[in-house]
C-alpha cells in the first residue's frame, strides 16, 4: 500500500464533466506510475468553490437527476439548475461517482472525495498539494 497524498482542486469556473474525469483519475490512482487494476493506489481530493461550477450548453435546464422513493409513482426529478442552487457539491459528487468503477471500490473511492461550496475547508493540516486541472 502506497502513501496517500492529499490534492486540492479549485473548481472556480470549471466545466463539471471535465473536472470530474480528472478527479476520478486521481481517486482511482491512474495518474501514478505504480497503477495496477485491483489495487488501492488512489489519493484524497479536496474540492473548493463548487458553487461556481459551469455547465456547457443548455444543460442547466435540460439535464435531469432522478431518484426513486421505492413507492409506486415515487420517481422524483430535478434539473441541474435547481440542484446547483440547492446543493452544488452533490452535482460534482454525482458526476465523479458515475465515472468510478462499478464494483466494491466505488464506495471506498468516493469516500476520499471532499467537496466544499466555498473556499473554506477543514483540511489545512493534511499538507495539500495543488492539482492543476
Amino acid at each position: 500500500m502506497t502513501e496517500k497524498k492529499w490534492f486540492l482542486v479549485d473548481a472556480k469556473d470549471k466545466v463539471v464533466g471535465r473536472l470530474a474525469t480528472q478527479i476520478a483519475t486521481v481517486l482511482i490512482g491512474k495518474n501514478k506510475r505504480t497503477y495496477t487494476p485491483g489495487t488501492d493506489n488512489g489519493d484524497f481530493v479536496v474540492v473548493i468553490n463548487s458553487d461556481s461550477l459551469v455547465f456547457t450548453g443548455k444543460k442547466l435546464q435540460h439535464k435531469f437527476y432522478y431518484k426513486n422513493t421505492g413507492y409506486p409513482g415515487g420517481l422524483r426529478s430535478k434539473n441541474a439548475g435547481d440542484l446547483m442552487a440547492e446543493d452544488s457539491p452533490e452535482v460534482l459528487k454525482k458526476a465523479v461517482k458515475g465515472m468510478l468503477p462499478k464494483n466494491k471500490w466505488q464506495d471506498i473511492l468516493i469516500s476520499r472525495l471532499r467537496i466544499y461550496g466555498e473556499s473554506n475547508h477543514p483540511h489545512k493540516a493534511q499538507k495539500l498539494e495543488s492539482l492543476e486541472v
